[in-house]
């Protein structure tokens, strides 16, 4: 399995041209290539705060949620799985895969360019291929970042409030932001 490269904890570190080098290079097994008959439930489970879990414990090793991560897939019917070439497993995830945990913006208007760090380390570009939608929730708007095929991200409160601000700060009509040449909705 390839390795990842994993970036910094802290994105303002880091230059977006340093960060776009850093999504180039990140390489991720072919899921979407691999299709073994299904072998059962993993017994595992993504909660809603991005927390993974093994048989009801938590499971406390960075490296290995991200190895995991790298192996999981959306299906079709909206269900997750992790999938190796030879088998697939069930896993549960409350609300999303991932958690954006921290966003870094350079530039403005649609010169402005977008990245957001996961909760498994990973760092994903927002563009047309990696929008954000939000979803009404009892507690307000839920924000998703794409992440991958049909992978989303939760972006946490303090960071849509930071998005929040900027489109506000920008004034535009509907309300959202651009980020590498793509117009993203920040309105349900």
């Amino acid at each position: 399995m390839p390795e990842s490269v994993v970036p910094p904890e802290d994105l303002s570190k880091l230059s977006l041209a340093e960060i776009a080098q850093l999504v180039e290079e990140k390489r991720l097994p072919p899921v979407a290539q691999w299709n073994p008959a299904h072998c059962g439930n993993s017994g595992m489970r993504i909660a809603r705060d991005g927390t993974w879990y093994h048989e009801g414990r938590p499971i406390v090793r960075p490296a290995m949620v991200r190895l995991f991560s790298t192996v999981l897939r959306r299906e079709p019917d909206g269900s997750h799985v992790l999938v190796t070439p030879v088998e697939k497993l069930t896993i549960q995830v409350e609300d999303a895969a991932f958690v954006a945990v921290e966003m870094k913006s350079e530039g403005s208007g649609p010169g402005r360019a977008l990245a957001f760090r996961l909760n498994t380390g990973e760092i994903v570009s927002a563009d047309g291929d990696h929008g954000i939608r939000i979803a009404a929730g009892e507690d307000g708007p839920r924000p998703y970042l794409h992440v991958r095929s049909g992978l989303e991200a939760r972006i946490t409160r303090p960071v849509y409030y930071e998005l929040a601000q900027l489109a506000l700060d920008e004034g535009c009509d509907p309300p959202g932001l651009w980020s590498r040449g793509a117009f993203l909705g920040l309105a349900e």
